[in-house]
């Protein structure tokens, strides 16, 4: 989800976006079967919308490597993309007709809409530029320190990121952090090209992770300076692209992962879920990913807003960001203070749950707002908003201000590299080879030191608004750094205690000491103190798993006693889960948006 609050004019906030994407397709919950394959929700509209001669990007399963049915494919004049192995799908280029007869072939198994995805952006939330912008915090104050680290921690050396987005512009702040680069757009195989970034969202980002702050006397710096680079750009030079060059960008990063060094990957983009997770080609391709342990940081969407209420709603979470194993962010408002007490969930913030499983997202909340990073020169963004570029040292325009849940998740990814860095220095003082913890390990220790988040009132925001809590990357980087990774599964790898509180500004704050794993929550001591077996990276996050001793479990915190819901929502009365699900004023998707092609394409241009 591309998800910054910068892009107003040019593509309307993403609250309004993807509404515009999303048909009453929602109010019909999972799709169904017209003839032998199951296909999601978007592409039963593009049937029932009935224009057969219109051409439409979709992927397809099959139930056998049939060389026959590809040739009456292609024969049919549907185009074969290109395949992907890693979730088993065919990019193919087909009319309308020819969906009704794929769906009749024994061979076909599915079939889903290879999506728009989008850098979203909503500009019209950010502060505008000038020499005179402070930045994030209290007077400047940057990334780390809002983030309660030091100069003394790690700045993420040694540890890949992967940013997946419009590219990486090779900017003094960045050129030499970004180690390999590959072009993925309009259904390119991942050519090796120099970097570039003709939009400026992924510039952006990388900056958010890894910039050194060269432009700006190390003001504008990112989460994990001494971390490297490796551009995977899949959006053009409008922040479009699709979910098939995404899925390739995964699958490349997966298969690639030693050879580039990659240990993070970023997703700052996404698209309206039109499936269930399990049947979500992007989500699959973000578990894969997961499987092969790396760590996966997406952003939860901008859709925090109800199109018709103008009210905070529910249920907006985006796709790949309702990936169980992901860590998926929410943006949080720093208030202009590094004191985390103030912090408040961004409005145009996705809220959980996940619209189909009903899963608790986001996970956690991470700074996103007004964040300063560098500007991609000439790019789409600093050109179509001039007001949101900031001036360096030198009068020169070479930063770029915004805001979202794009920002949020860079800047978790930043934080996730500084936690491997501190954990793999930790394994190798004890005389092991460098190792770090798997995935759901690195999640579970970013959600256990989380700082629990109120808002103006003091009342404690629900779980689908801040997940466990405002990331506390002091915290954070202290455990990881008391772990040793290379412990056998089951014994315990804690070889230095921690404290469950940091410091900020002189003030205690505890730590929520809590896990949501799927939609429960977990608690006590046996959840960090010794690798478990739900760290192990064929598991997915979220599955049924028995639990260690000494560890809590509670009831489901979606529809259950134990999750403090906003006083504004009243389930019983404004939402009926059933086939054809109504939701109430306080939910984003409702039943009666009209769709259609063109008003998404309205909505860009305006």
């Amino acid at each position: 989800m591309a998800i910054d609050t910068a892009f107003s004019r040019r593509i309307l906030p993403l609250a309004a976006l993807v509404l515009l994407q999303m048909p009453g397709l929602y109010a019909r919950g999972e799709s169904g079967r017209t003839h032998g394959a199951w296909h999601d929700t978007r592409i039963e509209q593009i049937e029932l919308a009935g224009v057969t001669s219109n051409r439409v990007r979709v992927l397809v399963e099959l139930r056998s490597d049939s060389a026959s049915t590809l040739r009456s494919m292609t024969r049919r004049g549907i185009r074969l993309r290109r395949y992907h192995a890693g979730v088993g799908k065919w990019a193919i280029d087909a009319s309308v007709r020819d969906l009704a007869w794929l769906e009749t072939l024994q061979d076909v198994a599915e079939l889903s809409v290879d999506a728009d995805v989008t850098a979203a952006d909503d500009l019209s939330l950010s502060g505008g530029g000038s020499s005179s912008s402070s930045g994030p915090g209290a007077g400047g104050a940057g990334l780390r320190e809002l983030l309660g680290l030091s100069n003394a921690d790690p700045g993420g050396d040694g540890v890949g990121v992967a940013v997946i987005d419009s590219g990486i512009a090779p900017v003094p702040d960045l050129a030499d952090r970004i180690t390999d680069f590959y072009d993925f757009t309009n259904g390119q195989p991942g050519v090796p090209t120099v970097p570039v970034d003709g939009f400026g969202h992924g510039t952006h980002v990388a900056g958010l992770v890894a910039g050194n702050g060269a432009l700006s006397g190390g003001r504008f710096r990112g989460v994990a300076p001494a971390a490297h680079l490796i551009g995977l750009r899949v959006l053009d030079d409008n922040g479009m692209g699709s979910t098939s060059d995404v899925i390739a960008a995964l699958e490349f990063a997966t298969a690639n992962r030693e050879a580039l060094g990659i240990d993070v990957i970023n997703l700052s983009l996404g698209h309206p879920p039109y499936a269930p997770a399990a049947s979500d080609p992007l989500v699959q391709a973000v578990e894969a990913a997961s499987r092969a342990g790396i760590v996966v940081v997406v952003a939860a969407g901008n859709v925090g807003v109800s199109p018709f209420t103008h009210h905070v709603a529910y249920g907006g979470i985006l796709s790949p960001a309702n990936a169980p194993s992901a860590l998926t962010v929410t943006s949080a408002k720093t208030m202009g203070t590094v004191n985390p007490s103030d912090d408040a969930i961004a409005n145009y913030s996705s809220r959980g749950p996940t619209w189909y499983e009903r899963l608790a997202k986001p996970d956690v909340a991470a700074p996103g707002q007004n964040l300063v990073a560098p500007y991609a020169p000439g790019s789409a963004l600093g050109i179509t908003h001039p007001e949101l570029l900031v001036t360096d040292g030198r009068g020169s325009s070479s930063y770029l201000t915004l805001s979202g849940t794009s920002m949020a998740a860079g800047v978790e990814s930043g934080l996730v590299a500084v936690m491997l860095d501190a954990s793999r220095a930790r394994t190798v003082s004890l005389g092991n080879p460098p190792a770090y913890p798997p995935p759901n390990a690195i999640k579970a220790l970013v959600e256990y030191t989380a700082l629990p988040m109120h808002d103006a009132t003091g009342a404690l925001y629900d779980r689908m608004s801040q997940g466990v809590g405002r990331v506390n990357g002091q915290g954070a980087v202290a455990l990881a750094r008391s772990i040793d990774a290379n412990a056998p599964q089951g014994s315990p790898w804690i070889v230095e205690g921690v404290a469950p509180y940091s410091f900020y500004g002189g003030v205690v704050y505890a730590w929520a000491q809590q896990v949501v794993w799927g939609n429960s929550i977990v608690w006590g001591e046996g959840i960090i103190t010794a690798n478990n077996i739900v760290w192990a990276e064929h598991v997915v996050w979220g599955d049924n798993i028995v639990w260690a001793e000494h560890v809590g479990l509670s009831n489901n915190i979606v529809w259950g006693e134990n999750i403090v819901w906003a006083e504004n929502i009243v389930w019983a009365e404004n939402i009926v889960w059933a086939e054809n699900i109504v939701w109430g004023q306080n939910i984003v998707w409702a039943e009666n948006i009209v769709w259609a092609e063109a008003h998404l394409w309205e909505a860009i241009v305006q």
